[in-house]
């Protein structure tokens, strides 16, 4: 069947990805005898839908496990989703809020709230997954897994159990970022930083040894001064030096504080003084860290660590009586209004500053002092940053490296538990404490409560409600008293007639610790599986620098060391990817981050509807250059639809030419300069584009494969067989077997970045008999280099390029034949020059022309190709004083563009306050006006005049 007359992609991508996903192309193969290659999907959360930033990460890799599997290895890209603890809870919830049932999931209950999650998920959670499908990802959905798999939740509970019993996971009562609506711990990932409008007020505190005199410090917050526990000042500040080991008296609370000396404190910001409000800042429970065994933080209430809000941001009972119940921003209006009634309101200035907001509640964030599970990451962080060190994982590009060591190197307790229900719930059981007034072992059994207690209760770490029964039973059954005890699961820390009643902790996982597992529990771990042996560790990862911290980190710190016996056995390495690259960010086209609010937006499933998937996918990797993000504009896109159709229309010259495949075909063969030619540049374009991808340059490698296409090929290569196909040419067959091979290769190449017009174009140029996407790479290795003709015909290309380029640059009619002489040519060129005149007059619409005869005439252009002069008279077919003039006109409007923009550029004001994407923008245009001018200036200095 012939090619349709233009390329219809919505015609085409659904057909071929259901072929594609049926035939078994993106499965792996674990008894394979092929070399694995195994990549992990970063689990997009269930409640996702396709934006930007996937599109670009999940092109990237599924060019990556296209093009392995065409070099021959057992790729497994390991699918799944993340729960997304957070998001997929509030989703549930205003789901129930506008159903109208006024029932929240405490109402509810736990097992409710759980099912009703559960059954959203079978409803709704493929959302993401169908969307990744139509971008194409080739990825093994028969092995797709979710975070909350029972497989995984069995590898989450092994991972805990583990790390506690090594006492690397432990209770403690730290800060954290507390969200008051969700009423849970949040991660930093999850804290959006906005700058707003507020205030900064300087408080008077009284001097005790003399309360006239006072030291003034200031707030952003000064609700939060009621639980201040010190002052500090830094001890080389000579104004308070005098100080430090003296006390203030905290007002309205009539505390009096100590005045502590510590670095925190910065002489030149503020007053220099410093309030110490270790429960809500975290800086400030630095500090506190820092003196907490002094005499003067032991003496106060609670070691000066005093929490003043509830969990609702409400002040509690450690807040002055007039204080308590009032909303933190209530409380805030009464401390000012007690202040200035009191005289101690030194100032108030108005400022803008950063004010953290959960990024799901859209509230202000609490620094919060609270009891959590945490894990001792910094630990587990050594054997992580010595990994990288080594150079066993590595990050690609080389500048995140630095990134990652300054994260680890500093890196604080990791809050793993969260106050939600969806999610991986804490292995932890609770029983009744046993009474330290009571014997162990007690002479004579008793059966009273007297021996049990509900404070300090015991806690049961277990994989399974069946063994943390196990655990209690025997834990209880050592004291006489209680040997006979029933063990059961039920609400109520306590003994009952039954027996002892376990009470399981309410409280979740952060959902970066499930997904720490990922590169090893979703292929079997904890148990000893095939897959496990056979893809771990994996080859590559791919993800975004802002979870190089959450994710990465993670993955890197758990994987070695919950890997690191099993792997040893082996013989193996225990890292969990050997490299790790770092893909930008996707912005709009005057480098303004996307949001909503903006209206900035770009949907790639739109964008898949108007201009195709090949399109879209083409364009990301594209403009994927490292360290620089992606300034997406629809013409980028459009553009690289135009090289689709290009290909397409490649591909129907040839299949209008008879150009047939053969399987057989021989490129050592080939007899005709044009021919040998491009089976060169075929050879060294196969051979570049795999060692760019490679090297993770998929900019550069979509790069040369498009210049390969749309030049090389398109534009030269056929127009030179346009005299090579007629019927009267002896090299019409050759022609036509190197012009379906040459095609064959293109589509090979350029599949793993295109996959669905090359797939299409295979089936129609080989008969459809073997995808495209289960076809080997071009294996050129034996194909001639052909390196003289390469360097015959890639002279023509330039030479007639050169006169097109001064005809272009200079107006000159297409249609018009011009006059050329050729001045200067060595013998080479000469000889080159004779044999190719027919496609130089051809090309580049040569009338008359002369070679090494002087002719300099009046009125001339003048270009140079290597050791030649190329003169074309151009008096009689242009106006050469209206040329000059118009490139005159030309570069004087771009020298006042640039001195525009110098001007803007050397004015701090406008550098200073202008975003970073307006500033660059600037200098971008700035460099692209400058490199106009060049090339004017070339064009009018040829003129002369």
């Amino acid at each position: 069947m012939a090619l349709e007359k233009t390329y219809n992609p919505a015609t085409v991508e659904t057909r071929l990805y259901e072929r594609w996903e049926k035939s078994g192309a993106f499965a792996c193969d674990p008894k394979s005898k092929a070399q694995p290659w195994c990549i992990m999907m970063p689990p997009p959360n269930v409640t996702g839908s396709l934006h930007m930033g996937h599109a670009l990460n999940f092109t990237l890799q599924d060019i990556l496990a296209r093009y392995w599997r065409m070099q021959g290895r057992d790729v497994l890209w390991q699918p799944g989703t993340d729960h997304a603890g957070i998001a997929t809870q509030m989703m549930v919830e205003k789901q129930l809020a506008k159903e109208g049932k006024n029932m929240g999931r405490r109402e509810m209950g736990r097992e409710k709230f759980l099912e009703r999650v559960w059954q959203w998920k079978k409803e709704s959670g493929d959302t993401i997954t169908r969307q990744l499908r139509r971008l194409g990802a080739s990825c093994d959905w028969s092995r797709e897994r979710f975070t909350m798999d029972p497989d995984l939740n069995r590898g989450v509970n092994r991972a805990f159990v583990t790390l506690y019993r090594q006492g690397l996971i432990y209770k403690d009562k730290r800060l954290v970022n507390w969200d008051p609506q969700l009423l849970t711990a949040v991660s930093d990932l999850e804290v959006e930083q906005k700058e707003v409008k507020g205030h900064m007020w300087h408080f008077r505190y009284p001097l005790v040894d003399d309360p006239e005199k006072y030291i003034c410090i200031a707030t952003t917050r000064p609700e939060t001064m009621l639980g201040d526990g010190a002052v500090a000042v830094n001890p080389k500040d000579d104004r308070y030096k005098h100080l430090i080991g003296k006390y203030a008296t905290l007002p309205l609370a009539n505390r009096q504080i100590p005045i502590v000396g510590d670095e925190h404190a910065d002489p030149e910001k503020g007053s220099g003084a410093v309030k110490i409000t270790a429960a809500h800042d975290f800086n400030d429970f630095e500090v506190w860290q820092r003196h907490r065994g002094q005499d003067y933080f032991k003496r106060q209430k609670d070691g000066g660590l005093i929490n003043l809000f509830d969990a609702h941001a409400r002040m509690n009972e450690n807040a002055p009586e007039g204080f308590r119940g009032l909303d933190r921003y209530a409380a805030r209006k009464k401390v000012l209004t007690d202040l200035e009634a009191l005289g101690l309101i030194d100032q108030v200035e108005d400022i803008k500053h950063a004010v953290p907001h959960g990024d799901r509640s859209g509230v202000v964030i609490e620094p919060w002092l609270s009891e959590q599970w945490y894990c001792d990451a910094r630990t587990l962080a050594q054997p992580a940053i010595k990994a990288v060190e080594e150079n066993r994982t590595r990050f690609v590009p080389e500048q995140w490296t630095n990134t990652y060591y300054a994260w680890m190197r500093n890196i604080e307790p990791w809050c793993i538990s969260r106050q939600l229900w969806w999610g991986h719930q804490i292995p932890a059981w609770y029983g009744p404490g046993i009474s330290p007034k009571e014997p162990k072992h007690s002479e004579q059994p008793q059966r009273t409560l007297t021996v049990l207690t509900k404070h300090d209760p015991v806690v049961f770490i277990a994989e399974s409600e069946d063994e943390a029964i196990k655990l209690a039973e025997k834990h209880y059954h050592a004291y006489d008293s209680l040997r006979d005890v029933k063990i059961f699961i039920g609400k109520d820390i306590d003994r009952t007639e039954e027996g002892i009643s376990l009470k399981r902790d309410e409280d979740v996982l952060d959902t970066w610790f499930s997904s720490g597992l990922w590169p090893f529990s979703t292929i079997g771990w904890p148990k000893d599986t095939e897959e496990l042996r056979r893809y771990y560790p994996t080859d590559v990862l791919v993800t975004g620098f802002d979870i190089i911290f959450f994710w990465v980190a993670r993955m890197l710190m758990l994987g070695l060391h919950l890997m690191k016996e099993e792997k040893q056995k082996e013989g193996k390495d225990f890292v969990p990817f050997k490299d790790v690259y770092i893909h930008a960010l996707v912005r709009d086209e005057k480098g303004q981050k996307m949001s909503k609010t903006k209206g900035n937006v770009i949907d790639p499933l739109d964008i898949i509807d108007k201009y195709g998937c090949d399109a879209l996918r083409f364009t990301l990797a594209n403009m994927s250059t490292p360290g620089r993000d992606i300034k997406l504009a629809t013409g980028r896109i459009e553009g690289n639809r135009n090289f689709a159709t290009k290909l397409w229309n490649a591909a129907r010259y040839c299949e209008m030419n008879e150009c047939k495949w053969d399987a057989k075909f021989d490129p050592a063969v080939v007899k005709h300069a044009v021919n040998r030619w491009i089976i060169g540049e075929t050879k060294q374009t196969a051979d570049k584009v795999a060692g760019l991808i490679n090297d993770y340059r998929f900019d550069l490698s979509s790069s040369a494969i498009y210049d390969f296409v749309w030049n090389t090929f398109c534009d030269w290569y056929l127009e030179f067989t346009k005299p090579l196909l007629k019927p009267e040419s002896q090299y019409i067959d050759e022609t036509r077997a190197v012009s379906a091979w040459v095609l064959g290769q293109i589509l090979k190449v350029l599949h793993p970045i295109m996959p669905y017009i090359t797939e299409e174009l295979w089936g129609q140029l080989t008969g459809g008999e073997q995808l495209l996407i289960k076809t080997a790479w071009p294996n050129l290795s034996g194909a001639e280099d052909y390196e003289a003709d390469r360097a015959e015909i890639n002279w023509l290309v330039k030479f007639i390029s050169t006169i097109r380029a001064v005809r272009a640059e200079l107006n000159v009619p297409a249609n018009i034949e011009i006059t050329l002489h050729v001045m200067g040519a060595n013998d080479q060129s000469k000889a080159w020059f004779i044999k190719h005149i027919a496609a130089i007059t051809r090309l580049a619409r040569i009338g008359h022309y002369s070679i090494n005869e002087t002719k300099m005439t009046k009125g001339s252009a003048q270009a140079i190709v290597n050791e030649m002069t190329l003169v074309l008279p151009l008096a009689d077919v242009i106006d050469l004083e209206q040329e000059r003039a118009r490139l005159d006109k030309e570069i004087e409007k771009h020298k006042a563009e640039i001195k525009r923009i110098d001007v803007k550029l050397a004015n701090k004001d406008f550098t200073d306050r202008a975003p970073p994407e307006v500033v660059e923008e600037h200098k971008e245009r700035k460099a692209e006006a400058e490199a106009m001018v060049a090339k004017l200036e070339a064009a009018r200095k040829s003129l002369g005049g």
